[in-house]
């Protein structure tokens, strides 16, 4: 396992105009189960299809049609539940959300108050090498999306789009441990990297797959731990959710905003109203959207149209077994077995697709040359060459593996691999033919070595004289051997011989 010091959160403290202040926040994270199908039809959840093409009769809330539960999103959700160490609930239950939006055609929504699919659980959230913070999970449950309303298409109309109305969602809901803006966004950062380890959401926030509703207040220093001790959520002030985040950026520049916002309301002597808030990031500022319902207000029910569903510890188990290994029982084995820094393999376990890589390139190699390669070459490249996905390095694990391995051996220089590198990233090919076909290799003969040490000495008589007063200057004569042998001459070889023959 890593070295980790786990802290107790650090709260953010903003000064006021009176007093001094602390953040509390919770996030409600909406991850979308990866599933081809809806929670409860068959119909495609492929994103951006034509405008109501991927819509079943119960989607769109036609009468006498009953959901049908797919088995594919529990298991999802369930598996989510044990990659974040949570509680699975072999008994639960759906209940309708009642409320009325040109988008969500039911008129309800099919949600789990009382009785979610998962329990209590954890994330360790990284803030620094060598440094975690525990946030608690409260809950995952699944309910099915609404639709989207559109606005901007017609000056007196909006349309309605109901492909999303019915998408599989988990929502992820934290206990409020989260106490600053930056771990607020490094949470959001942890969640996603675990969902995509398991395969259960892609985290495409672009797409709305993965979004936030960040719950903020902001309480008196001390009030915290008030609460602690008596979970008395009265010390923590009242809450304000910022709806639909879907950027890290903006999760910490809306939270900020909302605290300032909220301070100066009560050093100014009133009162804050529980309400849902939107972000515009253009204005860097957040504006009520509505008050904030409780659940009394959703007149929640159990939905009469499935039973509770009952699942079986041997089929948890069973999903249990197929867990991957997460990121960070990856990152530790990456730093006992690959001798890698743990920033080294932080960066390369923070996708997936990435650790493979590395880890298929290492296969019988250096394990930190071959890290140096990855991160520092391989990484460069594709950010340069318009910010390339892993998955699309026209370099192979195996061919960056021969890289590495030619290096390891003596047959080119940490130059000549540059060169090669490109070459393999542009041409493709097999490195070492490469190396053949082109005379490439790093020449080790000390017979040649010196022979090219000989004649730069000899044209340069005036440079050896300084040489032999400063031997600091011999690095030039190390450059002008590598500049005549075409950068192919070991660069260690030739530092001996010429300091060989100088002081001599």
């Amino acid at each position: 396992m890593l070295d980790l010091t786990y802290e107790a959160p650090k709260p953010k403290v903003i000064h006021g105009a009176k007093d001094d202040w602390e953040l509390v926040i919770g996030l409600e994270v909406h991850a979308q189960v990866s599933s081809n199908a809806k929670l409860f039809s068959s119909a495609s959840t492929q994103f951006g299809a034509e405008p109501n093409s991927n819509v079943a009769f119960v989607d769109a809330g036609m009468p006498g049609m009953l959901p049908v539960i797919n088995e594919g999103c529990v298991a999802l959700a369930v598996k989510t539940g044990l990659g974040l160490k949570a509680e699975i609930n072999l008994h639960s239950a759906f209940d309708r959300k009642n409320y009325f939006y040109p988008d969500l055609p039911q008129g309800y929504q099919i949600s789990q108050l009382y009785h979610p699919i998962v329990g209590e659980g954890e994330v360790l959230v990284d803030m620094e090498p060598g440094i975690a913070r525990l946030v608690r999970i409260e809950r995952i449950h699944l309910e099915q999306d609404a639709g989207k309303s559109i606005h901007d298409m017609d000056p007196s109309m909006s349309f309605v789009d109901l492909n999303r109305t019915g998408v599989a969602l988990m929502e992820i809901v934290s206990r409020p441990d989260i106490r600053s803006p930056e771990e607020a966004a490094a949470y959001v950062v942890k969640l996603r990297q675990i969902l995509r380890y398991l395969g259960t959401c892609d985290g495409n926030m672009q797409n709305g797959n993965l979004r936030a509703d960040v719950n903020v207040s902001v309480c008196r220093p001390g009030e915290y731990e008030r609460y602690q001790e008596t979970q008395d959520f009265s010390h923590l002030g009242t809450r304000c959710e910022i709806k639909n985040m879907n950027s890290m950026r903006f999760i910490q520049m809306a939270i900020d905003y909302e605290a300032r916002r909220q301070i100066a309301i009560l050093e100014d002597g009133g009162e804050i109203v529980q309400e849902t808030r939107l972000y515009d990031p253009d204005k860097n500022e957040t504006r009520s959207m509505r008050s904030k319902e409780e659940a009394h207000d959703y007149r929640y029910f159990p939905c009469p149209d499935l039973l509770p569903l009952e699942i079986e510890q041997a089929w948890v188990d069973d999903i249990a077994a197929t867990l991957p290994e997460l990121p960070d029982e990856k990152r530790a084995r990456f730093v006992t077995e690959f001798g890698l820094s743990e920033y080294d393999a932080s960066v390369l376990t923070a996708e997936a697709a990435s650790a493979a890589y590395f880890e298929a390139a290492a296969a019988g190699n250096d394990g930190k040359l071959t890290a140096n390669w990855v991160i520092n070459e391989l990484f460069g490249r594709l950010k340069k060459d318009g910010d390339k996905d892993i998955t699309e390095s026209p370099v192979a694990p195996l061919q960056l593996g021969t890289i590495v391995a030619l290096i390891t051996k003596g047959d080119i220089s940490g130059k000549i691999a540059k060169d090669l590198f490109e070459i393999v990233y542009t041409e493709g090919g097999d490195p070492a033919r490469i190396v053949e076909e082109r005379g490439m290799k790093q020449v080790t003969d000390t017979g040649a070595i010196e022979a090219a040490v000989d004649e730069v000495i000899a044209a340069n008589p005036d440079q050896v004289e300084k040489a032999k007063a400063n031997p600091k200057l011999s690095g030039w004569f190390v450059g002008q051997v590598m500049k005549a042998t075409g950068g192919k001459a070991n660069p260690k070889a030739v530092n001996e011989i010429v300091a060989k023959k100088l002081v001599g």
